[in-house]
């Protein structure tokens, strides 16, 4: 009689110890997933930055007059000539516009709160279809004592906004709740030419 309480406490306790290791391999694989899903999530919020701050501070480069045509909260329109001395195209004023479109062109993502960055120059779409989890998108202007203003003529700095979330949320393993994490960017562009 023993001997079977022996061997049912044994199995219980084995048991009990397989479950354990099941449970941590669950929890650190979610772990590892959550963790790659992050950095992916900043390293496209970094992407998003580097292609707005490349093109807004090229705003009025070898153009005089108002170099910004259109200052809206989520779109903006300017003049100015991205290539560098010697590049093809240098001289030419390019007409650069941002602007948003909405969550549903950005079916190929599983986050429904994605909205695509578009990015026209000289009415051409170059960014089409890029979410990179972006959800949100904000300009502001001001003029040279760092008050928001809507005259296009005033606007010497643009401060822009960015909220990304991961493009596939995943699931909370203590919850069960898709995660609600995301990256605010913020950045001020200071162009030289306006």
């Amino acid at each position: 009689m023993g001997v079977i309480l022996d061997i049912l406490g044994s199995t219980f306790i084995g048991g009990l110890i397989m479950f354990l290791v099941i449970n941590l391999n669950l929890f650190m694989s979610n772990a590892g997933y959550s963790s790659d899903n992050e950095l992916r999530m900043q390293q496209n919020a970094k992407t998003l930055a580097e292609i707005l701050n490349y093109d807004l501070r090229k705003i009025g480069y070898n153009y005089n007059g108002t170099a910004i045509l259109a200052a809206e909260k989520e779109r903006v329109k300017f003049l100015g000539d991205l290539q560098r001395p010697g590049e093809a195209g240098y001289g030419i004023v390019d007409t650069i516009e941002y602007s948003i479109k909405d969550s549903t062109y950005a079916a190929e993502t599983s986050n429904c709160r994605d909205i695509i960055l578009v990015r026209k120059l000289n009415n051409q779409d170059c960014l089409d279809k890029a979410s990179l989890g972006l959800v949100r998108l904000n300009f502001s202007y001001m003029d040279s004592l760092s008050t928001i203003t809507t005259d296009l003529s005033k606007i010497k700095y643009i401060k822009t906004e960015l909220w990304v979330e991961p493009i596939d949320p995943n699931n909370n393993i203590i919850t069960g709740k898709k995660d609600s994490v995301f990256t605010y960017w913020e950045f001020t562009i200071y162009p030289r030419n306006i």
